[in-house]
């Protein structure tokens, strides 16, 4: 099935209704459509053809929908990308890609000016509002006179929809290629797990940009749903949309999540229809589970994917019995098994890497054979994450393979220290890297976020580590901190925070 036929297929089985709702602005599924192919018709004027790049990146709003899915009736790819990326992470992407052509609003059109500069073959500019550029193409005014095309390059499930880069949190991105295939697959899984439940109306709060965002949209043009489009996570807003249209559930990321638990907000608005949140995109710690659980009368539905697995590969179901600390089981269609450094699968409850196959995973990295053969061997995806599979099938992350601490032959998890220090009635957030050490190898520094109007110490922390694990794995140093750096999706920068502890004195 391709990306194409969501929308129609929409229309068909739902007939009209309104589907977007963005500030005072609502669109119909009809509409959308008719949005959809006047962007078509644009690019195909302007020659853009199947195979083509198009980047998009502009914050939510509903002209990313009508983008992804105009680009994609013309037959080329889509190129989603961040908006808070800085304009030489931009100009990677551009380069790399080789995008023929970039659509982006006027909140982003001077960083996308200086992105296309000294590139051999700049991409054209498109905008969805006024921009004073003569450069700049205005997508609205070139559609006026321009008749809306539905499908204008014969496609096939194995062609390329969508380019993907990764947060390049350790190195350069590289672009994960996903299928309509691997696209409509995963959405359509997604989709099933729900398809007995009423229709509703959901928040889009996840950035459409990410593939996360990117899924949970495809899988409304499944359920009819409607979604409400926030251009950035603002909590008044959000408790505003969910009184008014009595939400049942969203997506989100943990610190939204936290967001909601810790903020007296919450309590001017009536959020009773709530009933679950899925959580995706890095851990959540499971007092942070239960704290939402008792204030809100609401399951966190935690689940873990990856953009090379286009994204969901597991998930916590309302169906199933949520078990705190899991991520659920494996979506219908997608096999997980936990390996050994050789690719050999390990007995249940052992720990090792997690490998993926299903009709959801990439076919690789573009331009990037080199990468794409380290990442997928005979058929199975190598994640890179660190897990273990219970006797009902349920998989617990462990941590990130590269961010394992070896402290003198141990293996230390960061994210089971972190579990267990947001437990701590002083704690806010913490995150839990590895710094070298000459006579250990590594050690174990803590950032700990203190909670507002409490008073602790780094000997309060380490004491109340060691009096619950092994003094091996618990930290030897705890820094605090105001906040911990997060890219836009919610994940904890670890990169910058080693790069905090150059100076630091371990007291070795």
């Amino acid at each position: 099935m391709l990306l194409t036929d969501l929308m129609q297929q929409n229309i068909d089985k739902y007939g009209e209704y309104p589907f977007l709702y963005f500030g005072e602005k609502a669109f119909t599924n009809v509409e959308t459509a008719e949005h959809a192919g006047k962007f078509a018709a644009v690019l195909d004027k302007h020659e853009i053809k199947k195979g083509d790049r198009v980047v998009v990146c502009m914050p939510n709003c509903p002209e990313v929908i009508f983008a992804y899915q105009g680009i994609i009736r013309t037959g080329a790819i889509v190129i989603p990308v961040m908006f808070l990326l800085h304009q030489q992470e931009i100009h990677f992407i551009l380069k790399d890609s080789g995008a023929k052509a970039i659509i982006t609003s006027n909140m982003q059109y001077s960083k996308v000016k200086k992105a296309v500069q000294n590139l051999e073959n700049p991409p054209k500019v498109f905008v969805v509002d006024d921009v004073q550029d003569e450069a700049a193409i205005n997508i609205y005014s070139q559609a006026e006179t321009l008749k809306r095309i539905e499908t204008n390059a014969p496609a096939t499930e194995e062609d390329i929809a969508v380019i993907l880069y990764t947060s390049g949190t350790t190195g350069q991105p590289k672009g994960v290629m996903l299928t309509h295939r691997n696209l409509y697959s995963n959405a359509a899984t997604s989709a099933s797990l729900q398809e007995d439940e009423e229709r509703a109306t959901t928040l889009g709060v996840l950035p459409l940009a990410h593939v996360y965002g990117f899924t949970v949209s495809n899988a409304c043009f499944l359920l009819g749903a409607s979604i409400v489009i926030f251009a950035m996570f603002d909590l008044e807003e959000v408790c505003k949309a969910i009184e008014k249209h009595k939400v049942k559930g969203f997506s989100a990321v943990p610190a939204m999540i936290h967001g909601m638990l810790n903020s007296p907000i919450t309590d001017k608005y009536d959020l009773s229809s709530l009933e679950s949140v899925g959580s995706g995109s890095a851990p959540i710690p499971g007092a942070v589970v239960e704290g939402f659980k008792k204030k809100f009368n609401a399951d966190v539905l935690e689940g873990y994917g990856l953009s090379e697995a286009a994204p969901v590969v597991t998930t916590q179901r309302k169906t199933m019995p949520v078990k705190l600390g899991s991520v659920g089981p494996p979506l219908p269609g997608i096999e997980v098994k936990i390996a050994d450094d050789n690719g050999n699968e390990l007995p249940t409850g052992e720990i090792g890497e997690i490998l993926v196959k299903g009709e959801n995973i990439t076919p690789g990295y573009f331009k990037n054979e080199e990468e794409t053969k380290k990442a997928i061997q005979n058929g199975w995806l190598h994640t890179g994450d660190m897990g273990r599979v219970d006797e009902d099938g349920y998989l617990y992350i462990v941590d990130r393979k590269k961010d394992l601490i070896i402290r003198g032959g141990f293996n230390i998890y960061p994210r089971e220290l972190e579990e267990l220090i947001t437990r701590h009635e002083a704690v806010s957030e913490v995150a839990v890297v590895g710094v070298p050490s000459e006579r250990m190898g590594e050690e174990v520094v803590a950032f700990v976020v203190k909670k507002p109007r409490v008073d602790v110490t780094e000997e309060d922390i380490i004491e109340y580590c060691q009096d619950k694990l092994a003094k091996y794995k618990t930290p030897r140093r705890v820094l605090f901190v105001r906040t911990l750096p997060k890219n836009a999706v919610g994940k904890t920068l670890k990169q910058q925070l080693k790069q905090q502890t150059q100076d630091v004195e371990l007291y070795i």
